[in-house]
């Protein structure tokens, strides 16, 4: 989950009965020795049996992204998410499919759930709904979930339940207009082949001394910035990753810095391999830059 939240905000999970299971992140949550697979594989089971101590029949939903966004782009593994619908599969456990951050274009294809062969019950949308230039959100459910809302509506005469803003004329027509561009500029194709070369160029950074992993998929990555490369120590708490973010910034590239000393980087979909080249560039500079002061202010852990 999102640590700083959790912490300055005390969110009432408990209360709410909201259960969460450990995040798909093999670099720092792999056993030594662990395949990718079995790191995948011991998600699902561990999945398992937080559903089978509470209970399956108390559990409505499973929540996931495609790739948690603001929790640190983690890119989950090869098959992690065909181990966990089997398991949803078998409780009979409604997926829903978190499409806010991924959803349009970001992974390089329509949806992340297209990406990671899911099959989700409940689809989240927003922000690239309208590319952002106004509010709105959308839910979408199966024809079963449907049919559950509009039955009881039929019954009292009303669906008790919405929202001041909701179904906005303005809001609405700017989403359909978005809708269209996608599809008349074939954007999630263009996406796909810029975030292939995206991902290329920012292989170049695996080797960087401050750089303990770089992750992403499509038109979304992050680097992981660590005190020491061989062991994978962590800095602690985030000010390293705030500090490359302002030297980005200086070299005139807007990242942002997330819990974990991550940099995350989410290009536009119309972005062009050239400027993928000179966004490549200002980062290493920024990079390096942190470097040196990590190095002057004696952050770095040695082995």
């Amino acid at each position: 989950g999102l640590v700083p939240n959790h912490t300055h905000f005390s969110l009432p999970f408990d209360a709410l009965g909201v259960l969460r299971t450990g995040a798909p992140h093999f670099y720092r949550d792999g056993l030594p020795g662990e395949t990718e697979e079995q790191f995948a594989t011991r998600r699902a089971q561990e999945l398992e049996a937080l559903i089978q101590a509470e209970g399956p029949e108390t559990i409505a939903a499973f929540i996931a992204e495609p790739v948690n966004g603001a929790g640190g782009v983690i890119v989950p593994p090869p098959g992690y998410f065909e181990k966990v619908q089997a398991v949803l599969r078998k409780y009979d456990i409604l997926f829903w499919d978190d499409e806010v951050i991924c959803g349009f274009g970001r992974t390089g294809a329509d949806f992340g759930a297209t990406t990671y062969g899911i099959q989700p019950q409940l689809m989240s949308l927003a922000k690239a709904l309208s590319s952002a230039y106004l509010p709105v959100s959308a839910a979408i459910v199966t024809g079963d979930i449907y049919e559950s809302l509009v039955e009881p509506s039929a019954a009292v005469g009303i669906f008790g339940h919405g929202y001041t803003y909701g179904g906005h004329p303005v809001a609405c027509a700017v989403a359909s207009k978005v809708l269209e561009i996608y599809e008349r500029d074939q954007l999630f194709a263009r996406a796909a082949d810029t975030g292939r070369y995206f991902q290329q160029q920012l292989q170049r950074f695996v080797d960087h001394p401050l750089v303990g992993e770089v992750r992403g998929v499509g038109m979304i990555a992050a680097l992981e910035l660590v005190a020491n490369k061989s062991t994978r120590e962590a800095f602690h708490g985030n000010a390293i990753g705030g500090h490359c973010a302002l030297r980005a910034q200086e070299h005139g590239l807007i990242v942002r810095a997330m819990g974990g000393n991550s940099i995350a980087l989410c290009p536009p979909l119309v972005i062009t391999h050239q400027q993928v080249d000179e966004l490549v560039a200002k980062l290493g500079k920024a990079l390096d830059d942190t470097l040196r002061y990590a190095s002057d202010e004696k952050l770095l852990s040695q082995d």
